[in-house]
């Protein structure tokens, strides 16, 4: 008796306290609103068993948390795991108070349950306002979910509560997630599914289908029952964030490795137009095209979208052309489709792998190869290039290449501030600007492209800072010079904006 006791649990502040029997497998426990099913027995404390469902032989159902069932079951249940067997002391106030329940329950009863959680289906409330509940009737496999833009394969069933059938797609229906599919609560049940996930849908009429015939029995206060089965789904990533270029993944590839910019991508794909015309083809498994990443090799898109890949992968990417790609058999903003297979890639020795000669050498390529690209107007594309990862860290250097490695560092980072003005990143040219300016204080490229910046950014102050440093130093520079002026006009435009608003201010105190 006195281990008994020890092993019993307080549950809650009002008095329910639980001993376990047998314990539970796993640690989930169920949620309020999900679905229960439990074996048990129920006495008045010191009587005999008055219900038990075992002997019925039948298991129960109830709604958790839902006020099917008295309080004490529903706070107790909720601590159990799948396969628990636990003693419930439930208090009157927590089992059927004052009033009992005639004959089998006296007033003010404290009650005893042995129970024993089998299982529970999950439901879950999709929309907060219980328009789309939804139980799960089979798991899925693996952890992904489909998300907005992806195509995603299903079989439904839709019905009214009294069994008439409203619609359904037995061989299976492909649709893009977030188009404008005809019910709104399959399109936001099937972002919480899994592959091969089959659930039941208690829908509300306003998130039901838009057109479910002309059936007399179909009122806006109808409510449907959807069997859905999410069967697959192909991933279609945004790859430039503007919808210009889009990848589905047809079949994933291996590993999480890809391709990065002066990669050797191993790959093999034919290019279509929009009416199936094959317009290109390059490589095959056999003999698959060597293609050096980010090099203008090929359509730019394509070759952004390449480098998202990983080996093994095969995708359906879709360009969004400019009309300069398949001269004279395609207009700007018509589609070309192209099917890759990534067969497989070689990336570049990482920098950490490299000696000290090696890490200054690629350096100085990169910075020749952004300065190419930059005279083109490929501003960009000469920016990645201008990073300076690979002397970023010189604790090995000699002081010769100390030396060498900071000049090359300035003249990285003045570069990559020339591209991000011409780019509009004004915040980024400035950052750039200020590495050197720690290296060189004096520095005057440094000092008037951080002033353009801070000017565009309309950091007065900052420009203007910069501006008479730069001054200090050389009085003469013509460039310096004329940003002052752009920056005076500013400051001028300025001070009448500001006037202009304070004399408003008192014409309305007046």
């Amino acid at each position: 008796m006195e281990s008994e006791a020890r092993s019993v649990k307080d549950i809650g502040p009002q008095g329910l306290r639980k001993r376990i029997l047998q314990t539970g497998r796993l640690w989930l426990t169920p949620f309020p609103g999900d679905e229960v099913q439990v074996h048990y027995s129920g006495r008045v404390e010191g009587g005999p068993y008055f219900d038990s469902s075992r002997n019925r032989g039948a298991p129960f159902w109830f709604k958790l948390g839902q006020c099917e069932v008295i309080k004490g079951w529903d706070e107790g249940v909720a601590t159990m795991k799948k396969g628990e067997r636990a003693i419930l002391i439930i208090p009157p106030d927590l089992g059927y108070g004052e009033s009992g329940l005639p004959p089998l329950i006296p007033p003010n009863s404290t009650l005893i349950y042995d129970i024993e959680l089998l299982s529970w289906n999950t439901i879950r409330d999709l929309t907060g306002d219980g328009g789309i509940l939804k139980k799960i009737m089979k798991e899925g496999e693996g952890w992904a979910n489909p998300k907005d833009g992806d195509e995603v394969l299903v079989k439904y069933e839709a019905m009214l509560e009294n069994g008439t059938q409203v619609s359904k797609c037995d061989e299976g229906m492909e649709f893009l997630l977030g188009d404008d599919f005809p019910c709104p609560a399959i399109c936001k049940a099937v972002k919480t599914m899994r592959r091969g996930e089959k659930t039941e849908l208690s829908v509300k009429f306003s998130y039901g289908f838009k057109q479910i015939g002309n059936e007399g029995d179909i009122t806006p206060n109808s409510s449907l029952i959807i069997y859905l089965e999410l069967i697959s789904w192909k991933s279609v990533v945004d790859i430039m964030g503007d919808k210009k270029v889009l990848k589905k993944i047809m079949k994933a590839g291996e590993g999480f490795d890809r391709p990065n910019e002066g990669s050797i991508a191993k790959v093999a794909y034919i290019g279509r137009l929009e009416d199936g015309i094959v317009f290109e083809r390059k490589g095959s498994r056999e003999e698959p095209l060597n293609l050096v990443c980010f090099e203008e090799q090929i359509n730019e898109g394509l070759d952004r979208a390449i480098m998202t890949m990983r080996k093994g992968e095969e995708a359906l990417i879709t360009v969004r052309a400019d009309g300069q790609e398949v001269p004279g058999m395609v207009s700007a903003n018509s589609l070309l489709y192209y099917e890759v297979e990534l067969i497989d890639f070689i990336k570049e020795p990482p920098f950490w792998k490299m000696d000290n000669h090696e890490k200054l050498e690629a350096c100085e390529k990169k910075k020749y190869d952004g300065n190419m690209l930059f005279k083109a107007g490929k501003f960009w594309r000469a920016s990645k290039k201008y990073a300076e990862k690979y002397i970023e860290f010189d604790h090995s250097f000699t002081n010769e290449e100390k030396v060498q490695a900071n000049a090359l560092r300035i003249c990285c980072n003045l570069n990559n501030a020339a591209c991000k003005l011409k780019l509009g990143e004004y915040l980024e040219a400035s950052k750039q600007c200020t590495k050197v300016l720690q290296l060189d204080p004096s520095n005057i490229k440094a000092l008037y492209r951080r002033s353009q910046s801070y000017l565009r950014l309309s950091e007065l102050e900052k420009a203007e800072a910069d501006i008479r440093r730069a001054l200090t130093i050389v009085p003469s520079n013509r460039n310096v010079k004329l940003v002052y002026k752009e920056l005076q006009l500013k400051q001028k435009e300025y001070i009448r904006h500001q006037t202009e608003i304070f004399s408003t201010m008192l014409s309305r105190m007046g």
